[in-house]
C-alpha cells in the first residue's frame, strides 16, 4: 500500500490536521493525506485528499522525502502550496486543522510516529524543508 503525506508551510508554520474520531488512529495529530487510489499517481493524490479533507485546492511542488511505515505503507512526503487557506473541514476526517512551528508539531500529543520520522529525517539533513514557498 502507498499513501501521500502532505506538507505545506506558510509563515515558518506548517500545516497540520487532528484526524476525527471515526478514522484510523482516532484524533492523532498528523499531515494531511491518505492512500493513493487505483491508478492515481502521487501529485493527483496530494490534490484529491487535501480537497476531501479540508476543500482545498492544493499545488503540488515536489516530493521531498519517502519513508516505510512499521507496518509496510510506503509514504511519500510531498511540498505543496494552497490556493486559499480557507478551510472547509470534512467532518468525517478530521476534527480540525492548524498551524505550527515544527518544534511544536513535534511536542503535540498523540502526534503520528511517521511524523515524527520526518522531523527526524529533516534534521539529519535528509531533505531541504523550506518553510516558505515563494
Amino acid at each position: 500500500p502507498q499513501g501521500v503525506a502532505v506538507v505545506v508551510p506558510q509563515n515558518g508554520n506548517l500545516l497540520v490536521i487532528r484526524r476525527s474520531a471515526s478514522v484510523r488512529a482516532p484524533r492523532a495529530f498528523c499531515f494531511p493525506g491518505g492512500g493513493l487510489e487505483l491508478g492515481e499517481v502521487e501529485s493527483e493524490a496530494v490534490i484529491r485528499e487535501m480537497q476531501e479533507e479540508l476543500g482545498v485546492l492544493a499545488l503540488p511542488d515536489r516530493l521531498l522525502w519517502r519513508s516505510t511505515t512499521p507496518w509496510g505503507f510506503g509514504l511519500a512526503w510531498w511540498l505543496c502550496r494552497l490556493a486559499s487557506v480557507e478551510f472547509q473541514l470534512n467532518p468525517l476526517e478530521v476534527e480540525s486543522a492548524h498551524w505550527f512551528k515544527p518544534a511544536e508539531i513535534e511536542r503535540l500529543p498523540g502526534l503520528l510516529e511517521s511524523n515524527r520520522q520526518f522531523f527526524q529525517a529533516w534534521r539529519q539533513g535528509l531533505f531541504e524543508l523550506p518553510l516558505e514557498i515563494p
